[in-house]
Parts: C-alpha cells; structure tokens; sequence
C-alpha cells in the first residue's frame, strides 16, 4: 500500500516567533510530510528539507486569494487568513499537484510523530482527519487533495461576505457544520445524526488532546492537564500521561502567557532546539530536567 502524500499549507506574514526553530526542528524530524509557506518573514537558518518558504508580499497574496476566490480579499490583519484555511485547497491547487493530501494548521505548535497517527489505513479511507470530536481542528486538519473536497468551502452559506468580513473562526464554526450536524446532541444521538452526513461518513472527528489548559477536558476527563511537554528526538510526551505519545502540541495557552515576557536570545534557541530534546512548560523551552 502506497503511503499517501501530505503537504501543509500555511501563510504567515509579520515576523517569525521565537520559538521558530523548535517548530522547524519537529518538521524535520517528519522527513516524508512537506511544509509550504508564504511568507514576508524571511527565510530561517538551517532549514529543513521538507519545509520550503515562498516569499511573498502581503498585499500581493491578498491579490492571489482574491484573484482565485473572485472576491475583494483585503483585510488589514493577517490574522483573516485563518478564516480562509478550508480554501488553501482550491487557491494553491498548483503546488499541490501530486499530494493525496493537504493540511492546514498553526505555528503554535510542535510536531510529534506524525505519521504514528495519521496511518497509511486512516487516510486511505478517509477524505478529512481532524484533532477535536466536535469540531474543526484549525490548528491541524487533514483533507483529501481532490476537487470536490478543495472546493468544499463554497457549501459555507454566503462564503464570499463571511470571508470579506470580520473575522469568524470560519474554519472551525461554519466549515465544522457542514460536516457535523446537530454537534450539541447527547453522544448516541450525534453520532446517530451523523450517519445521514455523506462528508461526516468520510470523515475523521477525535479527540487528540493537542491543546492543554484549554476548554476541553483532559485524557482522564479532569480539568488536570500537563505542566511539562517532553520533545526527544522527534517524539512527544508529558509529564502526566507516562509513555503515551501525542501527534502534536499546540501551546496556545502558554503562548499568550511568554507575550508578556521578553523574547529569548536568537542564539540560545537555537542552540537549544539543535539537542534534539527539551521541554515546553508555561516557562517556554527548556533543556529536560528529569
């Protein structure tokens, strides 16, 4: 069984954060998924083979998107490109020739093994994988490089207005409804609704636990998360789950906590992401302390 090609597309304008090359180090460490950015922030020291960074102005993507959507694509932040994540598909189809699969996803995160869950079975039958049950994972969502799931968004009521709006977490609220339908149903009845759903059916909803210290509850169902994330040499683990390992972590939380903080020296990072294993805790990176 052939093993199904991925590529993540992510634009990314401003200024690259500090953590970069911890993020850029756990691609690596997953050789056979690739990374697609556009960027105005600059190429980084010693990048990864597999990530590849295509410079670009912002207002000359906005004409891009705007170009291939049909509509006036202008918006001040760059935060509205989340919005636009269900679209990546259809506006970058060029570079996309040849995957089976592309993803979309945030930069607030580090990569565990990825292809330890994303299996050649998993995606052969599937047509979209996402890391929440009940909705959208817009911090990392799999779907299936074909025209109609590419062209999926367009099923988004009135999608040219929302996408020149404000921002609406369209990723994860309008998309996710196309898939899940009355998501706020008791379990046996959601998941009895869904079988009426064509794209629920081809589709991926668990829970991956990637985000701590956020709404949803723990493994263990408590409000008990982790205090420590453990990144060795391309494998992750925590401080509360033993060996369990995760595909992903995505330190939202503590990522608003270390904007209040001074960033680290350039150097020291990169020093530090080049071990191959430290930890993350609301502190930031560290050298492991077992």
């Amino acid at each position: 069984m052939k093993k199904p090609s991925i590529c993540f597309v992510i634009p990314y304008f401003g200024r690259w954060p500090f953590w970069m090359p911890f993020f850029l180090e756990s691609c690596r460490r997953n050789p056979d998924i690739d990374w697609h950015f556009f960027s105005d922030c600059g190429q980084p020291d010693d990048l990864p083979d597999n990530v590849r960074i295509r410079a670009i102005r912002y207002e000359d993507y906005l004409s891009h998107v705007s170009g291939r959507l049909g509509i006036g694509f202008h918006p001040a932040n760059p935060y509205k490109l989340c919005d636009i994540k269900p679209t990546y598909g259809f506006i970058h189809e060029d570079i996309l020739q040849g995957y089976d699969f592309w993803g979309f996803g945030d930069i607030d995160v580090i990569y565990g093994k990825l292809r330890d869950f994303f299996t050649e079975e998993l995606l052969q039958g599937h047509d979209l994988i996402s890391n929440h049950a009940r909705r959208i994972s817009g911090h990392l969502c799999l779907i299936r490089n074909n025209p109609r799931m590419n062209g999926l968004f367009k099923r988004i009521p009135d999608w040219q207005r929302c996408f020149c709006g404000p921002h609406q977490a369209l990723d994860e609220g309008a998309f996710s409804r196309l898939f899940l339908w009355r998501k706020n149903f008791p379990p046996p009845l959601f998941k009895f609704v869904g079988l009426f759903n064509p794209l629920r059916r081809k589709s991926v909803f668990r829970e991956a636990y990637s985000t701590p210290n956020a709404r949803i509850p723990w493994t263990d169902g408590s409000k008990s998360f982790p205090s420590r994330w453990f990144w060795t040499e391309g494998r992750l683990t925590n401080d509360k789950d033993g060996q369990r390992e995760f595909p992903y972590l995505h330190f939202m939380v503590w990522k608003n906590k270390w904007r209040t903080q001074p960033d680290p020296l350039p150097e020291a990072i990169w020093q530090l992401a080049q071990k191959q294993n430290w930890q993350i805790s609301v502190q930031g990176f560290e050298e492991i302390s077992w």
